[in-house]
């Protein structure tokens, strides 16, 4: 097919593409930060929407709308500085940890006991219905996890990138990327505000793997139990960055091995019953040929839809000191107006968290085994926990800047990324919605139900 149409695509974007949507994701910032929340009372509890999903959903609306369309890589720019974004909020939720290591510690085994349902939830009841629903080989690919990043080179290493079970990845990783946050807000809302469950159990399950879903779980569950903040925000962040480490390793030797195990068990009797119409057809027939033609085709059509969501997340490279400074300058104003003022203690507060973050990403230039993210959160918690000598005055500073005002910038500039993604939707297909879904409240409800049980008995 030629190409010969198509403009050649920009990898690395400065200030000329940086600013304008800088400047578009803050004045949605700070209009939906001073909108605030709204709580909807639904009969079996009551959802509280927060800024940051507001944010979402008007950032979605702009990069969609065709009165003056947002470019392709404007999108991915916003993109670009939604990574950069997630850096800054796992420092400032690095200063929840450490004034929490003695509540994290009377958790005991329970933090690490609650992950089986974060690694393993979406297979003991996403699986079974995407089953059900006839996905195919793509069930595998689709729960044997929430199906973030590292999951597609698990995936294609074992299956190949045109299988099924890699399509099954993609359609699941647009559909977290395009529903997720959203969703997961909802539901953490729903389940918080029942008050049947410790909120550090909740806390815990909020970790499911991605900074977005973990921000935003983790203010929903804050609005039910506000006198716990510091608590939930820091057993959110170990918990997340738990199952972040411990997805890849994982996923490779138990979840995905595990899946495929499962679905060949749940499948058995199909497969059977296909096998014997097969081998029960005239030696003439050309049922082999037709099966190989329809096999081709399925790949194709794989290797197309990879293209496609490789198009759309192609990365886009910003320059550190670029992408650092506008989302200081969005931060300190959406911090501002939910602090109801500006303050010079806001601005101390960035300084520290710029400064953990430069460090950290250096640190894992330096030794190329270690995330800037492990970096960010071990240094974070040790300078903010008792034992550090200067902990009070870096807390001081850094509690002044509120966590959900990063999460709304953050979830903005990804409202904003999220246009490129929608024309996917009719690649996914209607049946991953409900298997999306099942897969995200198992990851959540089912560890918070193990964490529940295991600080029940730790204590």
């Amino acid at each position: 097919m030629s190409t010969s149409t198509s403009p050649a695509r920009t990898d690395r974007a400065g200030a000329r593409l940086t600013l304008p949507i800088t400047a578009l994701a803050f004045v949605i910032a700070l209009a939906v930060q001073l909108i605030g929340q709204a709580k909807i009372d639904v009969g079996i509890g009551a959802i509280v929407i927060f800024p940051m999903v507001w944010g979402l959903i008007l950032g979605l609306l702009v990069s969609v709308q065709k009165f003056k369309p947002l470019g392709l890589d404007l999108q991915r720019v916003a993109a670009a500085l939604v990574g950069v974004a997630v850096l800054l909020l796992v420092a400032r939720l690095a200063f929840n940890i450490g004034p929490s290591l003695p509540t994290l510690l009377k958790a005991g085994p329970a933090l690490l006991l609650q992950e089986v349902g974060h690694l393993l939830g979406t297979i003991a009841l996403a699986l079974p219905l995407a089953v059900l629903l006839r996905m195919g080989k793509a069930t595998v690919g689709a729960t044997f996890s929430l199906d973030r990043e590292p999951s597609f080179a698990m995936v294609s290493e074992k299956y190949g990138p045109d299988s099924d079970q890699y399509r099954g990845v993609l359609a699941m990783y647009v559909f977290g990327t395009l529903f997720g946050a959203v969703y997961i807000t909802l539901l953490t809302s729903l389940i918080s505000n029942w008050k049947i469950f410790d909120p550090l159990a909740l806390a815990m399950g909020a970790g499911v793997g991605s900074g977005s879903m973990m921000a935003a779980s983790s203010a929903s569950i804050i609005a039910a139990y506000p006198g716990d903040q510091e608590a939930i925000l820091g057993m959110a962040a170990i918990s997340n960055l738990i199952t972040t480490i411990l997805g890849v390793y994982v996923g490779i030797y138990l979840a995905l091995p595990l899946a495929d195990r499962f679905y060949r068990v749940l499948t058995r009797r199909q497969t059977r019953e296909e096998a014997a119409v097969t081998a029960g057809a005239p030696a003439h027939d050309d049922t082999g040929e037709s099966s190989n033609a329809e096999a081709h085709a399925q790949a194709e059509e794989n290797r197309r839809f990879r293209e496609r969501v490789a198009e759309s997340s192609a990365a886009m490279h910003l320059p550190l000191w670029l992408s650092l400074s506008v989302l200081t300058v969005l931060g300190i104003g959406t911090a501002s107006v939910a602090a109801k003022g500006f303050s010079l203690t806001i601005v101390a507060g960035y300084a520290i968290m710029l400064a953990l973050v430069l460090v950290s990403i250096a640190l894992a230039k330096l030794t190329k085994k270690i995330s800037a993210i492990v970096y960010i959160t071990t240094i974070g918690a040790y300078i903010s926990s008792p034992w550090f000598f200067g902990a009070a005055a870096l807390n001081g500073a850094i509690k002044s800047v509120d966590f959900l005002s990063i999460a709304t910038v953050m979830l903005t500039l990804a409202g904003l990324s999220l246009g490129k993604d929608i024309p996917l939707l009719k690649n996914i297909g209607w049946k991953i919605i409900p298997v999306g879904l099942l897969a995200i409240t198992a990851s959540f409800l089912l560890s918070t139900v193990i964490a529940e049980f295991a600080l029940g008995l730790w204590h």
